[in-house]
């Protein structure tokens, strides 16, 4: 089957899907065979997020793009747009004849509400047993702002402000930056270098070294 084919089944089964599940539901196709920028080639309920046809990665496609081969279906995580509201995420990875990761297919249900219903219904049955703590991500339309919030992220990892930071601090934090594939970003070097106060040399030396513990 032809990648035409395949998108075009893609955005079929979006439109199935969005329909079937009703507004609160997004369904988006990310074609990543020409990089991470305008990514989104089909989107149904585009207003949960605030996204259309022709915007950016997100995190998520980073880090497969960072990954082709190795990276595995995500069902069920949560994530959140970027007004706050809480969304039940699924990301399934189509692969080409070589094994890369070529396209994303991604589904956003809406849970705020569910979410604020099931907190005060949690008030007549909790226990008072520890809680588990979810990792959520942020969901954003264009590359810029996914990097901004990508080196908010890398501060909090670290856990003190960049001003702070000793050297194996900046390697942990700039490592961290990697893993999440900020560096796929075009001229993402250069932001980055200046968010942490350091030269573009340094930075390269940095990727180069291994974080403490």
């Amino acid at each position: 089957m032809n990648s035409a084919y395949i998108t075009g089944l893609l955005g079929q089964i979006s439109k199935a899907l969005a329909s079937h599940f009703g507004p609160e539901c997004e369904v988006a196709v990310h074609d990543l065979t020409k990089g991470y920028e305008n990514t989104i080639i089909a989107i149904e309920n585009g207003h949960v997020t605030g996204r259309r046809v022709g915007d950016d990665a997100s995190e998520i496609v980073l880090c497969a793009l960072r990954n082709k081969t190795g990276a595995e279906d995500n069902i069920g995580y949560l994530s959140r747009t970027s007004d706050g509201r809480l969304l039940k995420s699924s990301s399934v990875y189509i692969r080409n004849e070589e094994g890369e990761v070529a396209a994303i297919f991604g589904v956003n249900y809406d849970i705020t509400g569910l979410s604020h219903a099931n907190r005060l219904v949690g008030r007549f049955i909790e226990t008072g047993r520890e809680k588990k703590d979810y990792e959520v991500s942020t969901i954003v339309s264009n590359v810029s702002d996914l990097l901004d919030r990508l080196l908010e992220e890398s501060v909090d990892f670290v856990g003190k402000p960049v001003a702070l930071m000793g050297k194996d601090d900046k390697i942990k934090g700039i490592h961290y930056l990697e893993e999440k594939g900020a560096f796929l970003i075009k001229k993402a070097g250069d932001k980055v270098s200046r968010y942490y106060d350091i030269s573009k040399y340094t930075l390269y030396n940095y990727l180069d070294s291994e974080p403490t513990e």
